[in-house]
């Protein structure tokens, strides 16, 4: 983990311009009332909350380990990450360039810790949380996805998820199956909740899926 810049964040932050800048977050992170994981984990509480303890969400090793060193997401912590996340995490899974502009970063930290709260009182000593896939996804896992059959169905999900993502979508190309999996059986099973999602994985088995996840594991390789 790169150390903190000390750079203060800008006190000027506007949480209501951070709202907008926050709408290609809200892609994989929910925050505010109701809020749960999604692709990311929620971001409730997330302005002094400790790194990676978000309650059912499986971290890459890259985070953990900086939670591990004792990674606190303070504002000025949140700021230097928002700059540059590849270099503030090397190895991190998320796949986003960062916030060159200060004063955009100052915005988006003010939202999220206006419209997020204070940290839950049970991450005061909490240390990173690693949970293991579930049974399902690691059945899945153990498949041998034929990447050939991923590519034949790809097509349904690359009409949304485009290489270098969107504003609103992420691109998926280059996920680690592990998390590419454990998103499809969580939308297959209702615990995610996103409408096309759950249509497009009702439709789905293990070996589509497997396939899905040995295919995209390739693209831009």
């Amino acid at each position: 983990m790169t150390a903190s810049t000390g750079t203060p964040v800008l006190a000027e932050g506007d949480p209501e311009r951070g709202r907008e800048l926050y709408r290609p977050c809200a892609a994989c992170h929910m925050i505010g009332d109701g809020a749960i994981n999604r692709i990311g984990p929620h971001l409730d509480g997330i302005v002094g909350r400790p790194a990676a303890v978000a309650m059912g969400y499986r971290y890459s090793e890259a985070l953990i380990d900086a939670a591990s060193e004792g990674l606190v997401w303070t504002a000025d912590a949140l700021d230097d990450f928002l700059a540059d996340p590849s270099d503030y995490v090397p190895g991190l899974r998320m796949i986003f360039r960062g916030i060159q502009d200060a004063q955009d970063r100052a915005d988006l930290v003010a939202f999220l810790r206006e419209e997020g709260g204070t940290p839950d009182p049970v991450y005061a000593n909490a240390t990173a949380v690693l949970l293991a896939p579930s049974d399902e996804v690691l059945q899945i896992l153990r498949m041998e996805g034929d990447a050939y059959y991923g590519e034949y169905l790809s097509n349904e999900c690359t009409t949304c998820h485009r290489p270098q993502g969107g504003d609103d979508i992420p691109s998926i190309a280059g996920m680690a199956p592990v998390d590419f999996i454990e998103g499809l059986v969580a939308y297959r099973s209702g615990e995610r909740e996103h409408q096309v999602m759950q249509t497009i994985t009702g439709r789905l088995g293990d070996e589509e899926i497997a396939a899905l996840a040995a295919y995209f594991e390739t693209v831009g390789q």
